[in-house]
C-alpha cells in the first residue's frame, strides 16, 4: 500500500490530537525528513502554548449572564445603536478563547484561513531570503546594472508589472533579481546590499484579493518580513536590520512598488 503524503494541515491535526493513531509513525518520519516542516510544527506548538497560557485563565471563567445568549447563538432582535460594538467585542473574545484549537486548523475557519495566507507569503519570502542572500557568488540570475531589462524580465515571468525600487537613499544598491517558485506560480526576488554587507530582499508574487499588511518572523533570531497584499499582489520585504531602519526601507520600497503597479 502506498503511504499517503502529508501536508501542513496534518501538523495542525497532530497538534490538536486529531491525527489518526495509525498515521502517527509515518507522520513523524515525514517531519524528520522535512526540516522546514518540522521547524514549522515546532513553531505552531510554541504558538499554541503561548496562546493557551495567555487565554487559558479566561477560558475557565464562567460566561457572564449578559453574554450567555451570544454563546447560544441567540442575538437580540434590535440591539441599541450605542451597545452594538460591546456585543461584537464580547463575541470576538468568546470566539478567540473558545476556538483556540480551531485557530490552528489549516484551511478551515475564517481565522485559520487568513493566517495561513499571510504566513505563507511571509514564510516563503523569508525562505527565499535565507536561501539566496547567503549565496555570495551567485545570489541573482539577472544583475541589477540594467534595471529596465531586469524589471521587464521579472514582469514577464510573474505576470505582474514590477519595478525594482531605488534604495540608494537608504544606502542599498541593487544586486539583481531572480525568479523563485511559490506554490503553483512563480515569484520575483530582488536582492540589495549595503557597504557593510547587509542584504535586503523584496519578494513579489500574484496573491489573492485579500487586503492585509503586517510584520512577521518565523522564529526569534530569524529575518523579519514586512508584508502587504492587495488587489491580486503580494509583497514582502525581508531583512535582519534594526526595526527603525527596516521600517524606513520597507515604506520607501512599497511606495515605489505601488506607483509602478498603478502606472
Amino acid at each position: 500500500m502506498t503511504a499517503r503524503s502529508f501536508s501542513e494541515r496534518d501538523i495542525h491535526l497532530a497538534l490538536d490530537g486529531e491525527l489518526p493513531e495509525d498515521e502517527r509513525a509515518a507522520y513523524q518520519d515525514w517531519l524528520d525528513s522535512n526540516p522546514e516542516m518540522k521547524a514549522r510544527a515546532d513553531r505552531f506548538a510554541a504558538d499554541m502554548t503561548l496562546l493557551r497560557a495567555a487565554l487559558g485563565p479566561i477560558a475557565q471563567e464562567p460566561v457572564p449572564d449578559r453574554l450567555a445568549h451570544i454563546v447560544k447563538g441567540e442575538w437580540p432582535k434590535a440591539p441599541s445603536k450605542t451597545a452594538w460594538w460591546r456585543n461584537a467585542a464580547a463575541a470576538a473574545l468568546i470566539f478567540a478563547v473558545g476556538g483556540l484549537a480551531g485557530y490552528f486548523v489549516a484551511g478551515s475557519g475564517m481565522l485559520g484561513g487568513q493566517t495561513e495566507i499571510e504566513e505563507r507569503l511571509a514564510d516563503q519570502a523569508i525562505d527565499a531570503h535565507n536561501t539566496f542572500t547567503a549565496d555570495q557568488a551567485h545570489p541573482v540570475e539577472v544583475a541589477g546594472d540594467n534595471k529596465p531589462y531586469l524589471e521587464a524580465w521579472l514582469s514577464a515571468r510573474t505576470g505582474l508589472k514590477l519595478v525594482a525600487p531605488d534604495l540608494t537613499p537608504q544606502g542599498f544598491s541593487l544586486l539583481g533579481g531572480r525568479v523563485v517558485p511559490s506554490d503553483d506560480k512563480p515569484a520575483a526576488l530582488l536582492i540589495y546590499k549595503d557597504q557593510d554587507g547587509n542584504r535586503v530582499s523584496i519578494y513579489m508574487m500574484a496573491e489573492g484579493d485579500k487586503k492585509t499588511k503586517g510584520v512577521y518572523t518565523a522564529e526569534e533570531g530569524r529575518p523579519v518580513a514586512v508584508y502587504w497584499s492587495d488587489k491580486g499582489f503580494g509583497c514582502a520585504i525581508v531583512s535582519d536590520l534594526p526595526e527603525e531602519r527596516r521600517d524606513e526601507i520597507a515604506a520607501h520600497a512599497w511606495r515605489q512598488i505601488k506607483q509602478g503597479l498603478a502606472a
